[in-house]
C-alpha cells in the first residue's frame, strides 16, 4: 500500500487456540494431557515469553504430524503441566465421524507415547472430545486462514486484504470519519498513534469499527478512554513517545475476523531485515485519500544505524522508533495509516505487533523508508494502562 498519517508534517496518519487450514473438510478436537516430568511455570501463562515458546514448540514436535495443526496453553496441575490444545484433521469427504474420531484417538495416542521428546505425558490422562466450533480464538495473533502473499493485483507496492486476515486492525473514526488505524490487543483494548488525537481527544467524538471494509464495518464500538503517553506532545514535531491506548465502552466479541494481536516481551528483539506487514486504509500516493477496502504491504525492518544516515533520516531514529520498508522506496505506508499496525509471525505462526504506524517523509520514496513507534520500547508503559 502506499500506506500513514493524516495530515500533519510527516505524520502517518487462555485456554486453547488453534491454527486454521483452508481444507473444508477439517475437524476439530479439543485434547487435553498431562506432561509429568516439567514444573509449572507461571510464565507458561504467557503466550509471548520466551518460556512459553519453548515447552510450545517441544509439544507440538511431539504430536504434530502431516495431518494435524495445533496451538496449546498449559495450566497448573499437582503432576505438572497440564496441556490442552484443539487439534485440526483433515479428513476425505466420505469420512463418518466415527472412522474420523477412531484415526484421531489412535494417531495422537501414537504420538504420545513414540515421541522422542524428552516430555513425558501420562497416557491415562488423555482426554478427547469433539468441538463443534469451527474455531476457538481466546489467544492472540491467529489467523483464520493461511494465506497467500504472491497476488498480482499490486498498486505501488500493497494488495487488497482478505476477510480475517488482519483480524486486529481496527479504524478509529472521529465524527465518523476514518482517521487512523489501531490494533486490537484485548476484547476492550486497542494500541494506537498519540498524534492521531491531536487536538480532539474527547472520547465521545471518537468510534472504533472493525472488518476489512470502512463502509460498512463489520463491527462498531463507541469509545469509552483515550490515554495518550504522558509524555507526548502535540506541539513538538519531533515524534517521540507516539503512542496511545484507547478503551472501548463495550467489550469486543472476538471471532475469527476480529480479535487480538499479540505484544511482544519488552526484552524481545526482531533482528534487522526481519520481514513485517503493514496494513491499513491509506492513501495510495501521497496526498491522496483513504480507501474503503483494507490493504497490506510486506516491508523489511532496517537497522537504526542504516536510518539515521545522513541521506536518510539523519539521525532523527531514537530508540523508540524503528524503520521498515526499503530503501529504493515504492513500498511504505501512506497518509491515513497512522496508529495501525506493523507485525511479524514467528515460527510458530503467532502473529506480534512490532510497531505502529507513525511518520516518514512523503509516502514510498527513496531513502525515506517508514518510521513505526517501537512496541518493545513502550511494552511496559502499555502494561501499565492496560494490565496486558
Amino acid at each position: 500500500t502506499a500506506l500513514w498519517g493524516h495530515s500533519l508534517p510527516f505524520t502517518r496518519d487462555q485456554p486453547p487456540l488453534l491454527f486454521f487450514s483452508s481444507v473444508d473438510q477439517d475437524r476439530y478436537y479439543n485434547a487435553s494431557f498431562l506432561i509429568t516430568n516439567v514444573d509449572y511455570d507461571p510464565q507458561y501463562e504467557r503466550q509471548t515469553t520466551e518460556e512459553f515458546r519453548h515447552l510450545s514448540q517441544e509439544i507440538e514436535t511431539m504430536v504434530k504430524n502431516d495431518t494435524t495443526l495445533f496451538l496449546l496453553v498449559c495450566s497448573p496441575d499437582p503432576g505438572g503441566v497440564l496441556a490442552s490444545v484443539v487439534l485440526v484433521f483433515k479428513f476425505a469427504t466420505a469420512d463418518s465421524k466415527a472412522t474420523s474420531w477412531d484415526h484421531v484417538n489412535r494417531v495422537l495416542r501414537r504420538r504420545l507415547k513414540t515421541s522422542s521428546t524428552f516430555l513425558n505425558v501420562d497416557q491415562s490422562t488423555l482426554r478427547l472430545t469433539g468441538n463443534r466450533a469451527a474455531f476457538s480464538l481466546t489467544g492472540c495473533g491467529i489467523r483464520r486462514q493461511a494465506f497467500s502473499f504472491t497476488g498480482v493485483e499490486r498498486i505501488l507496492g500493497g494488495q487488497r486484504a482478505q476477510d480475517g486476515e488482519w483480524p486486529w486492525q481496527a479504524s478509529i473514526q472521529l465524527d465518523g470519519t476514518h482517521r487512523c488505524g489501531a490494533s486490537v490487543i484485548s476484547n476492550t483494548w486497542l494500541v494506537t498513534a498519540a498524534h492521531c488525537f491531536r487536538g480532539v481527544r474527547d472520547p465521545r467524538r471518537w468510534t472504533a469499527s472493525f472488518g476489512i471494509l470502512l463502509r460498512p464495518p463489520k463491527h462498531k464500538k463507541f469509545v469509552r478512554r483515550i490515554i495518550i503517553h504522558e509524555r507526548y506532545s502535540d506541539f513538538v514535531l519531533d515524534h517521540e513517545y507516539d503512542v496511545a491506548v484507547v478503551e472501548l465502552a463495550s467489550p469486543i466479541e472476538f471471532t475469527s475476523d476480529v480479535h487480538s494481536v499479540c505484544l511482544p516481551e519488552a526484552s524481545h528483539v526482531f533482528p534487522e531485515n526481519t520481514s513485517c506487514f503493514v496494513t491499513g486504509w491509506g492513501a495510495l500516493e501521497n496526498d491522496g485519500y483513504s480507501v474503503n477496502q483494507l490493504r497490506q504491504a510486506e516491508v523489511k525492518i532496517i537497522s537504526t544505524a542504516t536510518c539515521n544516515r545522513r541521506q536518510v533520516y539523519s539521525g532523527a531514529i531514537t530508540p523508540g522508533m524503528l524503520c521498515a520498508g526499503y530503501l529504493e522506496g515504492q513500498v511504505d505506508a501512506c497518509q491515513g495509516d497512522s496508529g495501525g499496525p506493523l507485525v511479524h509471525a514467528n515460527s510458530r505462526g503467532i502473529w506480534y505487533l512490532v510497531g505502529i504506524v507513525s511518520w516518514g517523509d512523503d509516502c514510498g520514496k527513496p531513502n525515506k523508508p517508514g518510521v513505526y513507534t517501537r512496541v518493545t520500547y513502550y511494552r511496559n508503559w502499555i502494561n501499565s494502562k492496560t494490565g496486558i
